[in-house]
C-alpha cells in the first residue's frame, strides 16, 4: 500500500477495501451467520474482527479456515506478512442483528418454505428478542407471475430524522430461486438500552421524563405572614 496519498484518497481507499472485504465475506460465511466486520488499524497491524452466530465454524477444524481466510486477504490486499489478523467473534443476540436475520430468512426460503410462513417466524423471534419493532419486505415473484412485495410489520418504528442512524438496523439480500430473483428488506428498531448492550444509550429525543415533584416544605406558625405587621399598624 502507497503511505504518500492524500486525505481524500486514503477515504477513499479504505471504504473501498472494507466493500470488498465485507463482500468476501459475506459470499464466504453466508452459511455461518456472518453479520458483519469491523477492521482496526493499529501501528503494528490490521486486525480484521468478523462477527458471526457460528463462531466455530469460521474457525473451522483447527483453526484452519480462518487461516485460509487470513491468508486470501493478505494476498488479495498486498499486506506484508505477519501484519493482518483475523479474529471471529460471535453475535451477542443474534434477534437484533439484521443481517443474521435477512440470511436467516433467505435460507428459509431457499429451504422452500412459504414467504409467509417464514416472515412471520423471523418477526416472532426479533420481537422476542427485545426488539423495538421490526418490519420485513419480501418482493419478487411471490406465487404468480405477476410480481409484488410483501410488509410484515410489528412494534414501532421510526423512519425519519435521526434516531434512523442511532436506533435502526437494516439489510438487503436477494434469494435466487428458480422462478426469478426474490429481494429481501428486514429492519431491526431495538430499544433504549442505558448500559448499550442490547441497545443505543442514547434515549429517544421525543421521550420526555416525567420528575415526581417534590415534597413543599412547611413552615412553624398559625398563620402565613401576608403583609404588613399587625403590631406595627398599631
Amino acid at each position: 500500500m502507497a503511505t504518500n496519498i492524500s486525505k481524500k484518497r486514503k477515504f477513499i481507499a479504505d471504504g473501498v477495501f472494507f466493500a470488498e472485504l465485507n463482500e468476501l465475506l459475506t459470499r464466504e460465511l453466508a452459511e455461518d451467520g456472518y453479520s458483519g466486520v469491523e477492521v482496526r488499524v493499529t501501528p503494528m497491524r490490521t486486525e480484521i474482527i468478523i462477527r458471526a452466530t457460528r463462531t466455530q465454524n469460521v474457525l473451522g477444524e483447527k483453526g484452519r479456515r480462518i487461516r485460509e481466510l487470513t491468508s486470501a486477504v493478505q494476498k488479495r490486499f498486498n499486506f506484508p506478512p505477519e501484519t493482518v489478523e483475523l479474529y471471529a467473534e460471535k453475535v451477542a443476540n443474534r434477534g437484533l442483528c439484521a443481517v443474521a436475520q435477512a440470511e436467516s430468512l433467505r435460507y428459509k426460503l431457499l429451504g422452500g418454505l412459504a414467504v409467509r410462513r417464514a416472515c412471520y417466524g423471523v418477526l416472532r423471534f426479533v420481537m422476542e428478542s427485545g426488539a423495538k419493532g421490526c418490519e420485513v419486505i419480501v418482493s419478487g415473484k411471490l406465487r404468480a407471475q405477476r410480481a409484488k412485495a410483501m410488509k410484515f410489520k410489528d412494534g414501532y418504528m421510526v423512519s425519519s430524522g435521526d434516531p434512523t442512524r442511532v436506533y435502526l438496523d437494516s439489510a438487503v439480500r436477494h434469494v435466487m430461486l428458480r422462478q426469478g430473483v426474490l429481494g429481501i428488506k428486514v429492519k431491526i428498531m431495538k430499544d433504549w438500552d442505558p448500559t448499550g448492550r442490547q441497545g443505543p444509550k442514547m434515549p429517544m429525543p421525543d421521550v420526555i421524563k416525567v420528575h415526581e415533584p417534590k415534597e413543599e416544605e412547611t413552615y412553624g406558625g398559625d398563620k402565613p405572614f401576608v403583609g404588613k405587621d399587625e403590631a406595627a399598624m398599631a
